[in-house]
């Protein structure tokens, strides 16, 4: 009497889940893993995660949670390659799908789960013919934990929708964090989720150079519908600066403080990050350093005002030279088209976002219409932040002797970052500064960027965690896989994401390099963020009544 296959696997004892088994490897190449001839190879793919069972001890093993990293076709006898069989016959097809020919797999163990559930790192490798798994919800959550308040949702396996990935946030952003991907891959949302979660768990408070207005308010997606922005979701949390009111009324965005710079506060070294974008010699910034040395604070103003016997005598006086003058000149006067740039101070637009960043208040600084200006961005987002991070410094190494005076964990987020960090340039911009001292001063960076080969390599050595959606050049594969174990293997999975919802996260937030479909920034998304807030609201309700019932001075009614 003919059995069905599942008949047959229920007989023999075949389990829902398994893969193949252990027939090759190393602790450095991987492990080579023979499939089972129930296993659809079609329903495998690269970055897929599986468990190898070690050897079984009194009903307890060691769990190698592993990463697909390639997926191949084997078989016993070479001439099969050369002499196809007949598979027009179901019965032939299997027979010799079940024997002469078979799947194969390479996984890259990433961790090992002892017999106690200790997640630990692979110092060893399973036997041969050990069972392969589909990993489960249980060894998902035994490495990647479950969510609380220091671990945030991001996303969820490829193949486990129902199972969360989540990050640890201190570690997240106690060291600088990248989120890479070429054009289109939805890095602004990537983006914008692990912003809401170390806003909603106030892990840091953060300063967003936001160039294109896709943060603070709302922004309008590709299907045309229109997604809500950190500030709707987080109301008391967050604040909008804004560079052009004018153009925040045009979309209808609110805003909180409108942001302006006066000539005077720009410093020749301020220039020295436009050096490539605006096309600055070395000669004109020499020229900046001497125009600031005579004409002093108001130098931009003076130089921009002067005729040509002033001209005329500075170059008779000093050591610049006639043509340097004139070009530096020519590239000032652009600036003169910025509104946000006043011949006189109106206001200390510094001092401002310092005090709401020292009160916890996450600010939201909207470009407006100089987004489409990279020369203004990288001049406001260079010139803010060398003073926010002169601040900190001061206030850092004030607390070694008093801790209340510690100022909060910041982290500073720019877009187009290899503008601010390519090689020429980095060591002499506060953000490389920044990217080099880890956490020395409790500022760190949020780096959003699709050419990470264009970024300085010491810079990009020192950003703990990466986010990275689809990249096709090779370089800038490379360059995020830099310094990562098993960066061969990785390099497959990252090469064939998907185009959008999928990313790869490695590094400092994780425990191990892991591949998840994005978390939606939807309506769910939203509930789940307010969600949040109400429920820190009312524990901060039930404490004050508490508190009115047992005695507090500051007693006003209960809630």
């Amino acid at each position: 009497m003919s059995q069905s296959a599942s008949e047959l696997d229920a007989f023999f004892g075949a389990r829902a889940g398994r893969l193949g088994v252990v027939v090759g490897g190393s602790l450095s190449r991987g492990i080579e893993v023979k499939l089972d001839p129930h296993t659809d190879i079609e329903e495998l793919a690269a970055g897929r995660y599986v468990v190898v069972h070690g050897r079984d001890h009194d009903g307890r093993h060691n769990r190698f949670f592993s990463m697909i990293t390639d997926i191949g076709l084997g078989n016993t006898n070479a001439q099969i390659t050369n002499t196809p069989p007949d598979t027009s016959n179901p019965y032939l097809a299997e027979v010799y799908m079940g024997s002469m020919a078979y799947g194969t797999m390479h996984v890259s163990p990433m961790l090992m789960i002892n017999k106690e559930s200790e997640v630990g790192p692979v110092r060893t490798i399973p036997p041969h013919f050990q069972p392969v798994w589909t990993a489960t919800e249980r060894d998902i959550n035994d490495v990647f934990g479950h969510e609380d308040e220091a671990h945030f949702h991001i996303g969820n396996p490829l193949e486990l929708e129902n199972t969360q990935i989540n990050v640890d946030l201190k570690r997240l952003t106690e060291r600088s964090v990248g989120i890479f991907g070429k054009s289109g891959t939805g890095k602004s949302y990537l983006c914008r989720i692990l912003l809401a979660g170390v806003i909603s768990r106030r892990s840091a408070v953060n300063l967003v150079f936001d160039m294109h207005n896709d943060y603070g308010w709302e922004v309008h997606n590709e299907h045309g519908r229109v997604d809500k922005g950190l500030k709707q979701l987080f109301p008391d949390r967050l604040s909008i600066f804004t560079l052009d009111p004018e153009s925040s009324r045009r979309r209808n965005a609110p805003y909180d403080v409108v942001v302006t710079l006066a000539y005077s506060d720009i410093e020749p070294e301020d220039l020295g990050a436009l050096r490539n974008t605006m096309d600055i010699s070395d000669a004109m910034l020499d020229a900046a350093y001497t125009l600031k040395r005579i004409w002093k604070e108001n130098w931009i103003q003076t130089f921009l005002t002067a005729d040509v016997e002033d001209l005329e005598e500075i170059v008779e006086t000093t050591s610049i030279n006639a043509s340097s003058m004139s070009a530096l000149r020519r590239r000032l006067e652009r600036f003169q088209r910025w509104g946000f740039l006043t011949p006189q101070p109106q206001g200390d637009s510094v001092k401002q976002i310092i005090d709401y960043l020292e009160n916890r208040t996450n600010v939201v600084l909207e470009f407006g219409r100089y987004g489409n200006s990279l020369e203004a961005y990288i001049l406001v987002a260079n010139y803010l932040t060398r003073r926010i991070r002169d601040h900190y410094v001061k206030k850092v190494e004030e607390s070694l002797g008093d801790r209340a005076k510690e100022p909060p964990q910041l982290m500073i987020t720019i877009e187009e970052a290899h503008k601010f960090l390519e090689p020429k340039i980095a060591q002499q911009t506060i953000f490389g500064t920044i990217a080099r001292e880890l956490r020395k001063y409790k500022v760190t960076l949020l780096i959003v960027d699709q050419r990470p080969s264009a970024i300085d390599e010491e810079v990009m050595s020192q950003i703990g965690t990466r986010v990275t959606a689809l990249l096709d050049n090779d370089r800038d594969i490379t360059a995020v896989l830099m310094g990562v174990s098993g960066a061969a293997g990785l390099r497959e999975v990252l090469a064939r994401l998907d185009t959008r919802q999928q990313a790869i996260v490695l590094g400092h937030a994780v425990p191990m390099p892991v591949v998840i479909k994005t978390r939606a920034y939807d309506e769910a998304f939203y509930m789940a963020m307010g969600g949040e807030l109400q429920g820190v609201h009312t524990k901060r309700k039930r404490k004050k009544n508490s508190d009115a019932l047992y005695g507090d001075d500051g007693f006003d009614g209960l809630d």
